[in-house]
């Protein structure tokens, strides 16, 4: 299996670093139809880090992580929750984006274990320069990409974790130990039947996450 390994700078030293070179990454094929890489984006001495899925449509257009619709949902959950967004770094598990074509539309599709696996050097040199006090697993796919195949956010989410201890494969972040909380992703309250019921369960969620930090 083909992975970003050999893309990923050996001896990055910061985030530009490591965002400079990821332009050139072809781990696996969703690089051929995507417009753009989009890495991560925010504080490099941020004391929450945000780990999503993949860039949607407008992500990949821009360039730049959570800037469309769900992203601004986030953001308005997050100062709700009191958290400072001066403070924040976010990221997906998945540097491309993944979609099919309808007619002319570019519809998300879901990525298969193979780009998240392939992808995983990114998040792992990510975090080995980020030393966050919690990290926020939003959706499914970020939970198998940080913690394993059998968590279910559903299930787990607004628990605070210890990570990467709870990861199934704490191996492979060889990183400063922080707290974890998992909630849904952003866009699963833009596709819910009733989406102030959805937006107040992330905002509930992203209040645990205010309580974890350090004070």
């Amino acid at each position: 299996m083909t992975t970003a390994q050999e893309f990923v700078p050996d001896r990055a030293r910061t985030l530009d670093e490591l965002k400079a070179a990821a332009p050139s990454c072809k781990g696996c094929d969703l690089y051929q139809d995507a417009t753009q890489v989009v890495f991560g984006r925010g504080d490099a001495h941020a004391r929450v880090v945000f780990v999503g899925e993949q860039p949607g449509d407008i992500e990949d257009q821009k360039g730049l992580p959570f800037v469309g619709p769900a992203g601004h949902l986030l953001r308005r959950a997050v100062d709700k929750a009191g958290l400072d967004p001066a403070h924040i770094y976010i990221t997906n598990a998945v540097k491309h984006f993944r979609f099919e074509l309808r007619g002319r539309r570019r519809i998300h599709k879901t990525p298969d274990r193979v780009h998240i696996e392939a992808c995983r050097p990114w998040l792992v040199s990510e975090f080995a320069l980020l030393r966050p006090e919690v990290v926020v697993v939003l959706g499914a796919t970020a939970a198998r990409a940080l913690i394993g195949p059998s968590f279910r956010v559903t299930q787990q989410r607004g628990q605070v974790l210890d990570w990467p201890a709870a990861a199934q494969r704490p191996a492979d972040f060889p990183v400063e130990p922080a707290k974890l909380v998992a909630t849904i992703h952003p866009s699963a309250v833009l596709r819910a039947d009733n989406q102030d019921i959805a937006f107040d369960g992330l905002v509930a969620d992203l209040r645990v996450v205010a309580g974890a930090l350090r004070t």
